[in-house]
């Protein structure tokens, strides 16, 4: 299967993220303050795409890759 790409209108989403350093039409770069966010509410038990979800991501537009 090939690379899905993000759209210019899920790029504009991700820009407003504040969890979100930058994001090209292949590839999010996340802040610090966003993985560390990250591991901490994955070690109290919370499913990653909860964890997304929560963090005002779309997981529909990240796929399961990424």
């Amino acid at each position: 299967m090939g690379r899905i790409y993000f759209t210019d209108e899920q790029l504009k989403d991700l820009s407003v993220n504040p969890f979100v350093k930058k994001a090209s039409n292949k590839a999010i770069t996340y802040t610090d303050e966003f993985k560390e966010y990250y591991v901490s509410e994955y070690n109290t038990g919370k499913m990653p795409l909860e964890i997304l979800r929560n963090a005002g991501f779309d997981v529909k537009a990240l796929g399961k890759q990424r």
